[in-house]
């Protein structure tokens, strides 16, 4: 394989962080290994011709088939009840297929939320959330300007309808691969470049680089963590840590696999969880139900975060809790916020 370094011109890359908002409304965080902002200087490594293939899979699709997030590909059709047209090809405009960063199998990227078995009625309201604007971010809150109710709920109903896996393992480390942010905001280990000093950072690479760009829900991720961050976010998430914030199994539930409209957060990525309690304490995430981690996350430093994301992304993934089924009469918030049976 042919490899090189060269400097890319970002206008000429295709436009990955979708319609984000501008400056003005609400700003990246400057924390690039939580928040990943592309590498101005990208890695020069031949381009994938032909037909990819995946394992244990009959599918096959060109990288160009691959990277158009208006038709993502679905690797193992047999694994989930059949799409919604939404979550397959998007619906125009902005709003894109929704498995082109959430997979077929709803577990997503580090980059996006793992969807697989979060309850409906708890999607739809984080839907509501990024449509009003309550709850800011990167690609969601444009999309969900031209998402549906009828959309929405399909989608929502669908990726919680999945099964919750296993889908990284969480290492400590004293130090990890040099890495770079690809076009699509993958994190990818450097070609050649070595190892650093993990520091206060989680980073999440793929187990197969290959396969995560060719969006294999079979080919999951390794999330390194600093060392003794599993025992310092232990300690945090089931004492409270004395005062510093409130054990999480009280609205989690006591394996952490979620209560009613409370999510499931055991085995999400530690990535994904740094950057929401994050976005709790900056006031980014301020939906309707945001109030109820305003005191978890008002002393939380962090360092006390990112441990905290080390501990719960290391653990299993779903739960009896997790997997109660919505009543087919349960309300649910619609996108404009209004009640609907």
């Amino acid at each position: 394989m042919r490899i090189g370094i060269c400097a890319l011109v970002l206008a000429l890359l295709p436009i990955v962080r979708i319609g984000a908002q501008s400056p003005q409304q609400w700003k990246l965080p400057d924390i690039p290994w939580a928040f990943p902002v592309r590498d101005k200087v990208q890695p020069v490594i031949d381009v994938r011709s032909g037909l990819i293939h995946v394992p244990d899979s009959a599918k096959s699709y060109t990288q160009d088939q691959i990277d158009d997030l208006a038709n993502p590909p679905d690797w193992f059709p047999d694994e989930h009840a059949p799409m919604p047209k939404v979550v397959q090809h998007g619906a125009g405009g902005e709003v894109l297929g929704c498995a082109s960063c959430h997979l077929g199998s709803g577990l997503g990227h580090p980059e996006s939320a793992n969807l697989a078995g979060v309850s409906a009625a708890y999607i739809m309201r984080q839907l509501a959330d990024f449509k009003s604007g309550a709850r800011m971010g990167e690609a969601m809150p444009d999309i969900s300007k031209d998402l549906s109710d009828d959309d929405a709920r399909q989608a929502s109903q669908w990726f919680a309808n999945l099964k919750p896996k296993v889908w990284q393992t969480v290492v400590e480390a004293d130090r990890v691969p040099i890495t770079f942010i690809n076009i699509h905001l993958m994190r990818m280990p450097l070609p050649g470049g070595g190892e650093e000093p993990i520091g206060d950072r989680i980073i999440e690479l793929p187990q197969d680089p290959a396969r995560a760009e060719s969006r294999d829900p079979h080919s999951g991720f390794v999330a390194y963590v600093p060392a003794g961050s599993i025992a310092k976010g232990k300690e945090l998430v089931t004492t409270g840590g004395s005062g510093k914030t409130i054990a999480c199994f009280i609205c989690h539930g006591s394996s952490l696999g979620g209560l009613a409209e409370v999510p499931a957060i055991g085995g999400h990525s530690p990535m994904y969880l740094f950057r929401q309690l994050y976005y709790f304490k900056d006031g980014s995430r301020a939906g309707t139900m945001s109030a109820l981690m305003k005191g978890v996350v008002a002393k939380l430093s962090p360092d006390d975060m990112l441990a905290i994301a080390a501990y719960v992304g290391s653990l299993p993934p779903h739960s009896e809790e997790s997997m109660i089924a919505t009543p087919s009469n349960q309300t649910i918030t619609s996108l404009s916020g209004t009640p609907k049976q």
